[in-house]
């Protein structure tokens, strides 16, 4: 969820490696390409005991493979740190959320993208309305170009009911390269989740992630996990990606709220099959308890956790 920030200082000389075969990169892009490798493989970039002395790139930019990205950003940004990702079609693109700051000097995320999307078009979607997953938004608004669907209700349903509806899903077409919406409400109203049929991934934002995720309506998370376990039975699932990393490399661990240093953190990817574990544990939870499971750690929100979720979601609309 979207939680109270407290930054630290940001060491803004960043140490800019980049990956020659990948030229459409450029430095003043201020982005870190990793060699592609196996995603659950990934050395993400994890904070810094102080940092005001870290020397990694405000964002991290991984290429699952020619037209898929996976960006991340700076704990020292953020201690959110949350995964943004990036699909490019034929025609347009796709990037799922902005992530949890707005200055582009800090966090170029706008610069980052346009060096990556080679000319397309975009579109912008988010997972749910949290700040830390939309405040990059203000670099993209008004860019030529650029479909910014803003993370409230109203344009969510306004674009959802434009989509090519497959049942109780809808479909977008990027030339050549199909995702579908799945709504998956409960962490919060407006969670939506994203199959890529290209690499059969199921992009999941804070409705599944290996991390202590905070659950606001717990009969609706119950029905969106529960959707997702059936949509995995049906559709051929590679991984489960979400939008956070706080699980620790040990099982059941997480790091607590605000730390910006996790050099042992478990890996990005979840295993589908996480999803028909955590659908049965829900279906015998009573909504008051912490669900615990290896992966990942399901609590309820309290009452004012709840409240103050509500006042940022009036604000939104």
């Amino acid at each position: 969820m979207c939680r109270a920030m407290k930054s630290c200082a940001v060491y803004r000389q960043f140490k800019i490696p980049l990956i020659a075969v990948l030229g459409i990169l450029s430095v003043q892009a201020q982005v870190w390409a990793e060699p592609v490798v196996a995603l659950g493989h990934v050395k993400w970039i994890h904070g810094s005991p102080d940092c005001s002395k870290g020397i990694d790139p405000p964002i991290q930019v991984f290429q699952r493979d020619k037209p898929t990205w996976v960006l991340r950003q700076n704990k020292c940004l953020s201690f959110e740190a949350p995964f943004m990702y990036l699909l490019l079609g034929d025609d347009r693109a796709l990037l799922l959320d902005t992530g949890a700051t707005d200055n582009p000097e800090s966090f170029p995320l706008l610069t980052t993208v346009r060096s990556l999307i080679g000319g397309r078009s975009l579109l912008i979607l988010h997972s749910h309305s949290h700040g830390d997953h939309r405040r990059g938004d203000t670099q993209f608004s008004g860019q030529t170009g650029v479909e910014l669907v803003a993370s409230n209700a109203a344009s969510l349903r306004a674009f959802l009911d434009k989509a090519d509806g497959t049942g109780s899903d809808r479909s977008i077409e990027l030339g050549g390269r199909e995702v579908i919406v799945i709504e998956t409400p409960g962490h919060q109203e407006e969670s939506i989740t994203l199959y890529d049929s290209q690499t059969r991934w199921l992009l999941t934002g804070d409705t599944v992630y290996p991390g202590l995720i905070y659950v606001k309506d717990w009969q609706a998370y119950r029905e969106s996990i529960s959707r997702l376990a059936s949509f995995a039975q049906s559709h051929e699932l590679a991984a489960v990606l979400g939008a956070h990393i706080e699980m620790t490399d040990k099982a059941g661990e997480y790091y607590p709220i605000g730390t910006v240093y996790q050099p042992h953190e478990a890996p990005l990817p979840l295993s589908p099959e996480v999803l028909q574990t955590l659908a049965t544990a829900l279906a015998k939870a009573n909504g008051k308890e912490t669900v615990p499971l290896d992966e990942l750690v399901v609590q309820p929100m309290n009452a004012l956790q709840r409240t103050l979720s509500n006042v940022a979601r009036f604000l939104t609309q």
